[in-house]
C-alpha cells in the first residue's frame, strides 16, 4: 500500500495574511501593527472614537466583554481617511479594508435604510442585493449631508458600529471573517474588528455576493 503525502493547503496571499492576522508589537501591551500602524483597544481610546460609537463601544463592553476588547482604534491624518490615500500611506493591503456605504429606497411612503459593509476591493451590489433585501422598487446612495447628518459621524468616517436603532446593517460575507478596517465615526482613526464581532453586531445580516469584484 502507497503512503499518500497529506495535501498541502493553499498558501495565502500576504494581503490575506495581514488582513486576518495583525501582529503584536513589543512593549506595547495589547497593541498590535497592521501595516505602519500600531493599534490599540478601542475602550481605552474613546477620544478617538465618535459618540455614537463610543456609546455602541461601551454597550458592547457590557454585553460582550471579549468582543469589545477585540474592537481596536489607530489614530491617521485625517486628510488621508479615503481607503485609497490611507491604504497607500500606511502601506495596507487593500483587502484589509471594508467601506460601509449608506443605502436606501422607499416602498408604500416608508424609507428603507441599510448599511452595507463591503471589502475595499469590491463595490456593493446596490441594484440586485441591496434592493431585493430593502424590497424596494429603487435603492440608491444616500447623498452625503444626508448621511452625516442621520448616522451622527463624519462623512469618510462612517462605520457599521453605532448606527440609528432601525437600520438594517448589511455585511458581506467576505468581511464576516478576518479583521477588517473600518471606520470610528470621525476621519481622525481607524476601527480594526474581526469580521466575527461585525456579524454578530446588532441587527447584522451576512449577505453572500452583497459585495461584487470592481471592473
Amino acid at each position: 500500500m502507497t503512503e499518500q503525502t497529506p495535501a498541502t493547503p493553499p498558501a495565502r496571499s500576504l494581503a490575506e495574511e495581514v488582513a486576518t492576522e495583525p501582529t503584536a508589537v513589543l512593549g506595547e501591551t495589547d497593541a498590535v501593527a497592521l501595516g505602519t500602524l500600531v493599534w490599540e483597544p478601542a475602550l481605552d481610546r474613546p477620544d478617538l472614537l465618535a459618540e455614537p460609537v463610543r456609546d455602541a463601544v461601551a454597550d458592547l463592553a457590557l454585553r460582550d466583554p471579549d468582543a469589545a476588547s477585540q474592537v481596536l482604534v489607530a489614530e491617521i491624518d485625517p486628510d488621508l481617511a479615503d481607503t485609497a490615500a490611507m491604504t497607500e500611506a500606511y502601506e495596507l493591503p487593500p483587502e484589509a479594508s471594508a467601506n460601509c456605504v449608506l443605502v436606501a429606497g422607499r416602498r408604500a411612503g416608508e424609507e428603507r435604510v441599510a448599511a452595507c459593509v463591503v471589502r475595499a476591493t469590491t463595490r456593493t451590489d446596490v441594484n440586485t442585493a441591496v434592493r431585493r433585501i430593502l424590497d424596494v422598487r429603487k435603492a440608491s446612495f444616500w447623498p452625503m449631508e444626508q448621511a452625516v447628518a442621520a448616522s451622527g459621524m463624519e462623512y469618510g468616517g462612517i462605520t457599521p458600529v453605532g448606527l440609528p436603532a432601525g437600520w438594517r446593517l448589511l455585511v458581506d460575507s467576505r468581511v464576516a471573517t478576518g479583521h477588517a478596517i473600518i471606520g470610528s465615526g470621525v476621519r481622525r482613526s481607524k476601527l480594526l474588528v474581526p469580521g466575527e464581532v461585525l456579524a454578530a453586531l446588532p441587527g447584522a445580516q451576512v449577505v453572500e455576493g452583497l459585495g461584487q469584484p470592481v471592473g
